[in-house]
């Protein structure tokens, strides 16, 4: 099944190596849109879509209007999620993980890749630096759904 490399093996290896480079954005960028999309109010368009892409470790909750797409199935669904954004008008599709030091990059830049491969210039995988840990280290539950204290305390031990 893809997704499942050999006993010992990392997750990622029954896939391709990444071959894009994506920009990355810090957090204060990524919540620099959320407040402008949330003051242009709920039927403006907005060119961003977040994505979490932790599968059993979102305890504690996500970024407010991120979609989960776990990395572990990601690479598989890249056509789908481009054909979503391109329909919406979606220019840049930020992904996080933990810490953004492995699922959301190598994410971010399998969906570069795809984007490559078919000529895509208009879409963008971007990275958000510093992930969901680095959101919270910096402004706690601000602009978070389903957040819980609790679990940030325990992750800090």
């Amino acid at each position: 099944m893809a997704g499942q490399g050999q006993v010992g093996e990392s997750w990622w290896a029954a896939f391709p190596e990444v071959k894009a480079s994506c920009r990355r954005l810090e957090a204060s960028q990524v919540k620099e849109l959320l407040e402008a999309d949330e003051a242009a109010g709920p039927n403006a368009k907005r060119d961003f879509l977040l994505v979490d892409v932790r599968r059993t470790d979102w305890e504690g909750g996500t970024i407010k209007t991120s979609i989960n797409f776990p990395a572990q199935t990601l690479y598989q669904t890249r056509p789908v999620i481009y054909r979503l954004c391109k329909q919406a008008g979606i220019k840049n599709i930020i992904f996080y993980c933990g810490s953004s030091n492995g699922r959301g990059p190598r994410s971010a830049g399998w969906m570069q890749d795809y984007l490559n491969e078919v000529g895509e210039t208009d879409v963008e995988a971007v990275i958000m630096t510093g992930g969901i840990k680095g959101w919270v280290k910096a402004y706690g539950g601000a602009l978070m759904d389903w957040y819980d204290d609790k679990a940030w305390v325990e992750q800090a031990k």
